[in-house]
């Protein structure tokens, strides 16, 4: 266990750095590098997948609320807008946990894999609609909306927001705003996730000492206990460093990350 909590606590450490510097969520940067340390937990392969990403969508919650604070106090989060979509966002991310359950830890591994290569491509030729060209569709559809959004980003064990950002970009909200929206939308999402992981998990067989339902305590600790320091810092260098040039990098190393675990 000692090797799994120094390792996250590194991990932790490169997931802010990434997060400030790139603005990227942590949860494509630690499902594929959990699913390499937790076996050596004693997670067995049937569970694996389930617990890496339940882990790092638990970790999303603290570094969610540094970056919602943020938002709030620079006056970026329309709060209307989530009275119409918080019941979406809820009812989705909590059903995830238990969708969850119902793909075997291989199938949801190659699921992730596919989705982090969607991810790659999106950061290369990130998608923008133009503001202000459409209004926001009628609460119902909102209600759906957040709902897919919120299962899609529980089950890939991320916040949201490069699903939540271009939507709310092509509904015509202003991209500070979507931005800010995002950053409390991914909280609830991470909030309300974890929590259908914890239960969904409960009792489950062949889990290791230390588990809250399918969250890895040890390696969640490791995480959050760093990664909220080394976001201001990822922040800083972002204003000298050549972001847009990493960016692409680290797309290419995305890319390849996912295509592997596809064939693994």
């Amino acid at each position: 266990m000692f090797t799994i909590v120094v390792s996250c606590i590194a991990l932790g450490a490169f997931i802010g750095f990434m997060a400030g510097l790139l603005g990227i969520g942590g949860g494509v940067i630690a499902v594929p590098v959990l699913l390499f340390l937790l076996p050596m937990a004693g997670v067995v392969p049937e569970h694996l997948t389930h617990v890496a990403i339940a882990t790092s969508l638990a970790a999303i919650i603290l570094t969610s609320l540094s970056s919602a604070r943020a938002h709030h106090a620079r006056g970026n989060v329309p709060w209307h807008l989530l009275t119409i979509m918080l019941p979406g966002l809820i009812v989705g991310a909590l059903s995830a946990g238990f969708i969850s359950s119902l793909f075997s830890a291989q199938l949801l591994k190659q699921v992730f894999a596919g989705f982090v290569v969607l991810m790659a491509l999106q950061m290369v030729f990130p998608f923008k609609a133009a503001e202000g060209e459409r209004s926001l569709p009628a609460a119902p559809y909102l209600f759906i909306a957040a709902g897919l959004i919120a299962i899609i980003a529980a089950l890939m064990g991320i916040g949201g927001g490069i699903l939540l950002i271009p939507f709310l970009s092509w509904c015509g909200v202003q991209m500070r705003h979507a931005i800010g929206f995002s950053s409390v939308t991914g909280l609830m999402i991470a909030l309300f996730g974890s929590l259908s992981y914890v239960f969904a998990g409960w009792g489950t067989q062949g889990l290791p000492e230390y588990t809250l339902g399918y969250i890895y305590l040890p390696a969640l600790f490791g995480i959050v206990c760093t990664s909220m320091l080394t976001a201001p810092l990822g922040a800083k260098a972002a204003s000298v460093w050549p972001t847009a040039r990493l960016k692409k990098i680290f797309a290419v190393m995305l890319f390849f990350t996912g295509i592997k675990l596809a064939l693994t």
